[in-house]
């Protein structure tokens, strides 16, 4: 909107008013999801099950007539239930997470079959804990039975976990909340250590690493003693914002870290035992200019090159004794589809388009066509305990309506997006000129301003004036009133920008200012809610919402030619 446009506009309004913000802390109830019948269903759908939840529509009946909230899984429900070891049971309750969540109660189970797993689930429902508590699970039985038998082992590796994140503030995120779950000794349950930033590679191996995938590349692919040990030993692949990391920028460097684990899973399944009792020689160079060891092509596509059946044949297999090479690489590139699985493979997102091949639900969809699929009852949509009220402003009231705004909050923490850094410039000076403090966080901070702004705003509270830098995956608590000052530009940013509250069983506020140019996507949006449609039919996948109505005027204005033309 206007703020994005001319920022010296705003600089230029005089405030007709300057009243102070009235701060006080939002007492939330956590009332009890309805009963485990509306826990989960299983439906067929395009070749593969996808386990969903109930209803959007059923579950908002629901809450209107029963008043419950839809958050929480049945009572019956317990972490233990899920699987999950006394160990992370306690952890989790002694963390304050006294019961799973719903997305928490379905892909907890899914994630410890070990099969590839897509956890598609809206913002603020659990996610993070939702992988983790199983990894860690996991984890934690595998090494302490790999440290008792290491002595029987020849190549003892320790099982490790990867966790791959967009920026550096979500990595230094999940690494807190793994090192929240305390053991019995009040230490963490695992050891974690993150990868990105000024962060090197660590010197003692952790049990998870956390990184971006730019710094996972550049601290393995230099080293290759580094990289075959670190690919044997990853058991457990998170992509978390997977839609983030497997479009755009990312895309090569995730399509390309893929193919590398993958090669490893290949060379694992071939770990046979010789006749002579030796353990088979491990091909530890991974060719990254050789496209015959690739699975996708480069734009995440799987190559139509038809694949020969393995035969079983002992002396074509390279062992200690034979020191075969070249022509077993051929025989291994002819059966690259045919191996045993070693690695899984854990997708999360909280928006993720499946509409067209290129978009991220649709790579996965070919890519991963065996996984599992766990989708959220508000995926896209508007959840019941958001409220939204929507103010259409002018060049002459936005200031008015936007102090009107930051101090109607009944809450100590107040998120106030803009579009552009100039914008939360401007937007942090008009506020600060009617008495209100704020924060200002974008792209133009460091990074470590930016963690210290976030970590002063989680512990004091007050008004967090940003852009979408702070939209994705940043965990704030108690954050009951979200403002939009500019509009969004697209579907995705709009449906993290209003999860940054009605999180984790709360209720919030979303407050939207828009402009007679965003009239008509308002128009689509609050037509979407209303009818508990998907937020994401207001937008195309590569366009902004205004190129999307452009394109619906244009083709409406061709029927009408058409139809003149018949006529005539």
């Amino acid at each position: 909107m206007i703020l994005s446009r001319s920022v010296s506009v705003l600089h230029s309004c005089r405030i007709s008013s300057a009243p102070k913000l009235i701060s006080h802390k939002l007492k939330v109830s956590f009332p009890l999801a309805h009963g485990s019948s509306a826990l989960l269903s299983l439906n067929r759908s395009e070749g593969k099950w996808v386990r969903v939840f109930a209803s959007a529509t059923e579950t908002e009946a629901e809450v209107e007539r029963k008043g419950n909230d839809t958050f929480f899984a049945d009572q019956a429900v317990s972490w233990k239930s899920l699987g999950l070891s006394d160990k992370v049971s306690v952890a989790l309750r002694d963390s304050g997470f006294g019961r799973p969540s719903l997305t928490q109660a379905v892909c907890i189970p899914s994630i410890l079959s070990g099969k590839d797993v897509v956890v598609a689930a809206e913002t603020g429902s659990g996610k993070t804990h939702g992988y983790l508590a199983p990894i860690i699970h996991q984890l934690t039985n595998t090494n302490t039975a790999l440290d008792s038998e290491a002595e029987e082992r020849r190549m003892p590796l320790k099982t490790i976990s990867l966790v791959l994140c967009p920026n550096v503030i979500l990595c230094e995120q999940v690494v807190r909340m793994v090192n929240g779950l305390l053991g019995e000794d009040g230490h963490p349950l695992l050891r974690v250590e993150a990868v990105c930033g000024s962060q090197g590679w660590p010197d003692k191996q952790p049990d998870i690493i956390v990184s971006t995938p730019a710094a996972l590349l550049n601290n393995i692919e230099p080293k290759k003693n580094r990289r075959v040990e670190f690919l044997r030993s990853v058991k457990y692949v998170v992509f978390d914002e997977a839609d983030m990391l497997l479009c755009g920028s990312f895309q090569n460097q995730i399509i390309r870290l893929i193919n590398m684990l993958r090669f490893d899973e290949k060379q694992m399944s071939r770990l046979v035992t010789s006749k002579f009792g030796k353990p088979l020689e491990i091909l530890a160079q991974f060719d990254s200019d050789n496209e015959d060891d690739a699975d996708f092509e480069e734009d995440g596509s799987i190559s139509d090159e038809e694949e020969e059946e393995y035969l079983e044949d002992t002396t074509q297999i390279p062992t200690v004794e034979n020191g075969a090479g070249a022509d077993i690489r051929k025989g291994w590139r002819r059966v690259r589809k045919i191996y045993t699985r070693s690695k899984q493979y854990i997708f999360i997102a909280a928006t993720l388009p499946v509409n067209g091949k290129k978009t991220a639900g649709g790579l996965l969809k070919h890519m991963f066509q065996d996984a599992v699929w766990v989708s959220g009852n508000f995926l896209h949509r508007n959840s019941p305990r958001l409220k939204q009220k929507w103010v259409e402003v002018t060049v002459d009231t936005q200031v008015d309506a936007l102090i009107e705004a930051v101090n109607n909050s009944s809450t100590d923490r107040t998120m106030v997006f803009a579009n552009t850094v100039e914008a939360v410039e401007a937007v942090a000076d008009i506020l600060e000129k009617a008495s209100i403090q704020c924060y200002r966080y974008h792209k133009n901070h460091t990074l470590e301003e930016r963690a210290n702004i976030l970590a002063d705003f989680r512990e004091n509270g007050g008004v967090f004036v940003c852009t979408d830098a702070a939209a994705r995956g940043v965990d704030v608590p108690n954050v009951s009133h979200v403002i939009q000052a500019d509009f969004s530009s697209s579907a995705v940013d709009f449906l993290h920008r209003i999860g940054r509250t009605a999180r984790a069983g709360q209720y919030g506020t979303v407050t939207s200012l828009y402009t007679e140019a965003n009239r008509d996507l308002v128009e689509a949006i609050r037509e979407a809610v209303k009818t508990g449609q998907p937020v994401e039919t207001a937008f195309s996948r590569k366009r902004g919402f205004r190129n999307k109505l452009k394109k619906r005027a244009f083709l409406k204005a061709g029927e009408a030619k058409e139809s003149q033309a018949v006529r005539a």
